[in-house]
């Protein structure tokens, strides 16, 4: 008998909440500088998987136009600016994706999210959460398919280019 090898991808949309994991380094890390490092990040997020969408919500009009022009040539990546918060806006994408994409990987550790986990694993989509782990809502996690850690690996100093690990002495 002939063995088949048969390769499956899963699809992947990842919805950044902006202002949530901003916070969460910040108040982590204890500066106003860290910033997700996507390029370490996404790899990992994904592994082998494809990366059909990536969208990073904003709250405010100071959003770095760096950072919109690094994600569109890394990722053709697009960023959103929010009126308020992201949840609504992360959430109604959410919901137009569901039919498209294999899995969703939202980052924000916030409980507001529940309900659109819910929602989206009721219309047969993988869902995960990356998030600082402990600023994210136990409940969250609990409803997600998968939780990724962002650690301090994940995340870049704006004054010092890549953090650096304390060296023990």
């Amino acid at each position: 008998m002939e063995d088949i090898h048969i390769n499956i991808s899963q699809s992947v949309a990842i919805l950044v909440d902006g202002n949530n994991i901003e916070r969460s380094l910040e108040g982590v890390y204890k500066s106003s500088s860290i910033m997700i490092n996507f390029d370490v990040l996404i790899p990992k997020l994904l592994g082998k998987r494809g990366l059909n969408r990536l969208i990073y919500f904003r709250e405010g009009k100071n959003i770095s136009s760096k950072l919109a022009e690094r994600l569109h040539s890394k990722f053709y990546g697009s960023v959103i600016p929010c009126h308020k918060s992201a949840d609504i806006p992360l959430s109604i994408k959410a919901s137009q994706l569901a039919g498209k994409v294999d899995a969703i990987i939202i980052l924000s550790g916030d409980s507001d999210y529940v309900e659109l986990v819910r929602h989206l694993k009721s219309e047969g989509v993988r869902v995960e959460i990356c998030a600082v782990e402990s600023t994210t809502a136990e409940v969250l996690r609990e409803e997600a398919d998968y939780f990724h850690a962002i650690v301090k690996e994940d995340s870049f100093s704006l004054n010092q280019g890549t953090m650096k690990k304390k060296s023990k002495r």
